[in-house]
């Protein structure tokens, strides 16, 4: 009971304080003012922007391949024989001088051929000359029987007159008679003589036809011992040795020229297609105007050679579009030529074009103007799929502009409808996007700067 009574006690204790505390609790709630409401206030996004402005547009394509040389030239001995003669710096990755002797085979038997055959030459060539003096004494001795003939004939008409007179025998007259009949054979006999020159005249004409032909031939084949390289040239491949016996056919060497290298690039189809004005009408052309076409819609073009952080880069002409399109790649062939690869090379700047080393190729169109070009960054997905561009309007609120695209290069796309000069487009990247929010629009000209020049064929190509 004493346990009891105590906790009753301190209750009794506790209770006066807990309710006072209450009640100045109370009332200091009653004495407090509410705050007041403030008005809501819209946030403005911040956001980059750009100006966009009708400017100069540059179409290009990148495309990758092998330099190859302009020409490649194939020594074939063209005779038989023994190499008797090499150049002493016939070896690969030297460079030679056009006209330089390479090899030489033996002589010796096409020399004599040579004589021997211009002395057959030679010896129908007496034997038209002996018919010609033949000709001219067979035509003096028939004009001498000839006059002959005609003193016989009149010594025979003399003669019989005589007989009817018969101041002469008959013998007498048969003895001219036959004298006249005998001068008449002699001039037939010279007539037919005359008349055979000319077929054997021809005879010989066409012998020595024959014989100069075959001398020809034996001088030409004389000539083709000596190899010589017909262009400045770096030798790629050497397979004759001097002593060594070379067969008519078999390949001795092979030579690349120096003067052009050429570059075939294999370059997707849908990137070649902004370079190629539209609307053309090619029914009318011929194959010459047709393959004319690039150089008028002034294509150009760059090889450059990227290896680390070393860089070279050549100025290079377009030369044609290959025969075909790589069936797996789909992809076009495009050749394009750098003249002077080696002389234009600068020693520890600018290495020499060589065969077989890998480049890349920037085509580039003719230049169009007024073209509007936006960063990549600056497209967007709309809700029918369509592409579009967040801008910031006239009052700094956002607004969605559906737009048609045109080619892609680097980091812009060419838009083609949906935009015009002065518009500001967002290039921030906003989430949420909601039309019609505020804006808190900055001009990045920085990025302004750099677009302008890649339209205009500035920059690397990616």
């Amino acid at each position: 009971m004493a346990g009891s009574g105590k906790r009753r006690l301190k209750a009794l204790l506790i209770a006066p304080p807990v309710a006072i505390g209450i009640a100045v609790l109370a009332w200091q709630l009653s004495q407090r003012q509410l705050p007041e409401q403030a008005e809501p206030m819209e946030v403005a996004k911040p956001v980059r922007v750009i100006e966009v402005a009708p400017a100069d547009f540059v179409p290009r394509a990148l495309g990758y391949g092998f330099v190859q040389p302009g020409t490649v030239w194939e020594a074939v001995a063209q005779v038989s024989g023994k190499v008797v003669y090499r150049h002493p710096d016939l070896e690969r990755g030297r460079l030679l001088e056009a006209g330089s002797e390479l090899l030489r085979i033996d002589p010796a038997n096409y020399e004599l051929a040579v004589a021997r055959i211009e002395a057959s030459v030679e010896a129908v060539r007496a034997e038209l000359e002996e018919l010609d003096v033949r000709r001219a004494n067979t035509e003096s001795s028939l004009e001498i029987a000839r006059r002959t003939l005609t003193l016989a004939e009149q010594d025979l008409a003399r003669k019989r007159k005589l007989l009817a007179k018969k101041n002469i025998s008959q013998t007498t007259v048969d003895e001219t008679e036959s004298a006249v009949l005998n001068e008449r054979r002699q001039i037939q006999d010279l007539q037919n003589q005359l008349n055979l020159l000319p077929a054997g005249q021809r005879v010989l004409k066409a012998n020595l036809v024959l014989n100069q032909a075959q001398l020809d031939e034996a001088r030409l084949d004389l000539e083709r011992t000596v190899i010589r390289l017909p262009f400045e040239a770096r030798i790629a491949e050497v397979l004759a040795e001097a002593t060594q016996f070379v067969s008519a056919g078999q390949k001795l060497g092979v030579a690349d020229s120096i003067d052009v290298a050429e570059v075939t690039a294999q370059i997707a189809l849908n990137h070649m297609r902004p370079l190629v004005p539209t609307g053309l009408d090619l029914s009318s052309l011929s194959v010459e105007e047709i393959s004319d076409l690039p150089r008028k819609w002034g294509f150009s073009a760059e090889v450059r050679l990227v290896a680390g952080d070393f860089a070279a880069s050549w100025e290079a002409r377009f030369d044609r579009i290959s025969d075909m399109v790589d069936p797996q790649t789909r992809t076009l062939g495009v050749v394009v030529a750098v003249d002077e690869p080696y002389r234009s090379a600068i020693p520890g700047q600018r290495p020499p074009l060589t065969k077989n080393m890998y480049v890349e190729v920037e085509v580039r169109g003719a230049s169009q103007a007024n073209r509007i070009a936006v960063p990549r960054v600056a497209l967007h997905r709309g809700a029918d799929g369509g592409d579009l561009v967040y801008l910031a309007g006239p009052d700094d609120r956002l607004a969605f502009r559906p737009v048609t695209l045109g080619p892609v290069q680097s980091d812009f796309v060419i838009v083609e409808q949906g935009l015009e000069g002065g518009e500001r487009v967002v290039v921030s990247d906003l989430i949420p996007a909601i039309e019609g929010m505020l804006l808190a629009p900055r001009m990045d000209e920085g990025l302004a700067g750099r677009l302008a020049a890649q339209a205009g064929g500035a920059g690397g190509l990616r």
